[in-house]
């Protein structure tokens, strides 16, 4: 680990509990990508769960940090809406922020929902497993041994752009284009992929570019099972504007990129930083499901959703305000220790493994939970097969991000096969 880090992290802890506590403020991607923003969450869920930061970067915001109040907003989308966008981050652009099912209220998030959904179906996922595993155990067996490599570029972005180019039905060829757009969606510019808002206005050209001439071929085509052609045929969602296309276009490539290859990383960095979990994990591979779901908490690799207040409304004892944007930090909420035991701590065999808040709660639950939970499962059932440990050789490289808590490297060693 580097001594910077080290220095951010300690520093963190004691701003944390120095700085008088109107002026908190946890949306700080510095803190996030040195992992050192817990300690204002802690003192939040402590002293002020429902907490208001007047300036930030993103504006002023309401704070919600433990588990039930976020399940309340959550799950009350009359109150508090998704519209116009569910990152604490406006979207900045020319024509506003694009329209996408997922920043939508009923009736049309349920329409628009509904149309896709059965691509992540149970029978559809019954399909796509034997190609799932296949794929990752190609994935796997072509991996050096006893050298250095990058766990992040070969493995969890490999398998998870592999199956996400499925679900849309373009070609593999071109499923490292999914990864890098998924990217760009969520980069802050001038922080290595992008370099101004202009350039990421032009990649995002490129990006609809490409999908608009996917849609030609679905319309002209018959109806099939991937994502694009369900959109081009639905009845409610044939006739969508393009803006509106490419809004749901974003809304699946993050969804299905980001939270599927950040937890496969961050089981590998989770198992190393709990060697008595890899040891309980290697002894009883039987607990990779609970170890999943284990990590997915763990992990939280989306931090935050936002909501916005449609009238006023009191929540736990403070005033919110018509319009006021409300955050709902996930990432907070699975450290809750009035409702999960020990939850600092990674235990691949909790009673309840699946009982976090990682996938959201009410109408806009993550449509693809079961799929990212499945691709979780094969990739660390072929790795038991192959491995008998990944070694992780040094801190990863986290996202500089309040809303992607993910890895852009994690450099790791294979010293030998099964």
């Amino acid at each position: 680990m580097a001594d910077g880090t080290v220095d951010i992290r300690k520093a963190a802890q004691a701003e944390a509990y120095s700085t008088p506590l109107e002026e908190l403020n946890p949306a700080q991607p510095a803190l996030f990508q040195a992992d050192a923003m817990w300690p204002i969450f802690e003192r939040l869920r402590k002293e002020a769960p429902i907490h208001y930061t007047a300036d930030s970067e993103f504006g002023p915001y309401w704070s919600v940090t433990k588990f039930n109040d976020i399940m309340a907003v959550d799950t009350n989308h009359e109150v508090f809406s998704s519209q116009p966008g569910i990152t604490i981050a406006d979207q900045q652009g020319d024509e506003g922020p694009l329209p996408m099912f997922i920043a939508m209220d009923p009736p049309k998030h349920d329409i628009q929902r509904k149309t896709v959904s059965p691509a992540v179906s149970p029978h559809n996922l019954a399909i796509l497993e034997p190609l799932i595993r296949e794929r990752a155990a190609k994935i796997l067996d072509e991996l050096p041994i006893g050298e250095e490599f990058d766990w992040v570029d070969k493995v969890s972005m490999e398998l998870t752009a592999m199956t996400l180019a499925t679900l849309f039905g373009i070609p593999q060829a071109d499923r490292r284009k999914l990864t890098y757009w998924s990217d760009v969606v969520t980069a802050a510019p001038g922080q290595g992929l992008v370099d101004s808002l202009e350039h990421k206005m032009q990649i995002f050209m490129e990006y609809r570019a490409y999908f608009d001439e996917v849609w030609k071929d679905r319309v002209a085509s018959p109806p099939r099972d991937d994502l694009i052609s369900m959109l081009a045929h639905g009845e409610a969602t044939k006739d969508m504007e393009p803006r509106e296309y490419f809004g749901n276009v974003v809304l699946l490539t993050v969804g299905g990129n980001d939270t599927t290859r950040n937890t496969i990383s961050g089981s590998v960095y989770a198992l190393n930083k709990n060697p008595d979990q890899y040891d309980k994990l290697r002894a009883n591979p039987d607990l990779i499901p609970s170890m999943v779901s284990e990590t997915i908490r763990w992990q939280t690799p989306l931090a935050h959703m936002r909501r916005r207040a449609t009238r006023d409304f009191e929540l736990g004892g403070k005033q919110i305000r018509e319009g006021d944007k409300v955050v709902m930090w996930y990432v907070s909420g699975n450290r809750d220790e009035e409702v999960i035991d020990n939850p600092n701590a990674y235990i691949i065999d909790r009673e309840r493994p699946r009982h976090h808040i990682s996938f959201g709660f009410g109408i806009h639950r993550c449509v693809g939970n079961r799929l990212a939970e499945l691709q979780l499962k094969i990739i660390w059932e072929e790795i038991m097969k192959r491995f008998p440990r990944i070694e992780v050789l040094d801190e990863p490289k986290r996202s500089y991000s309040v809303f992607v808590k993910g890895y852009e490297r994690l450099p790791v060693v294979i010293p030998k096969r099964v």
